[in-house]
């Protein structure tokens, strides 16, 4: 399976107004990574919701007010569209995590 066939494990919950998404790259679902104290489960309850593909992740990630991205696939797509900024993204264990507010005003 190549990374362009592999999708986008998200869950997405409405939230005082606002659409939250919760992305991870779908093959990270269910896995834990560690470095040093810092201890990051990548649930099924957090990111499970439906499967979808980059054209879908893309527009999610565009419409909704709050994303938290996890995994390089999820995290690049944002950051390639312009929608996250390199600078804020985090990494656990080489895993990628980035988390976008959009405030409207």
């Amino acid at each position: 399976m190549t990374a362009e066939s592999k999708g986008f494990s998200v869950r997405t919950t409405a939230y005082k107004g606002t659409i939250l998404v919760n992305m991870c790259d779908e093959e990270l679902v269910g896995t834990t990574v560690t470095e040093g104290s810092l201890k990051m489960h990548l649930s099924k309850e957090f990111y499970s919701g439906e499967v979808v593909q980059k054209g879908e992740a893309l527009r999610l990630i565009r419409t909704c007010s709050i994303v938290n991205l996890a995994g390089s696939r999820s995290v690049s797509l944002a950051v390639e569209n312009k929608v996250g900024a390199p600078e804020a993204i985090r990494e656990i264990e080489k895993v990628p995590f980035l988390m976008i507010y959009k405030f409207a005003g």
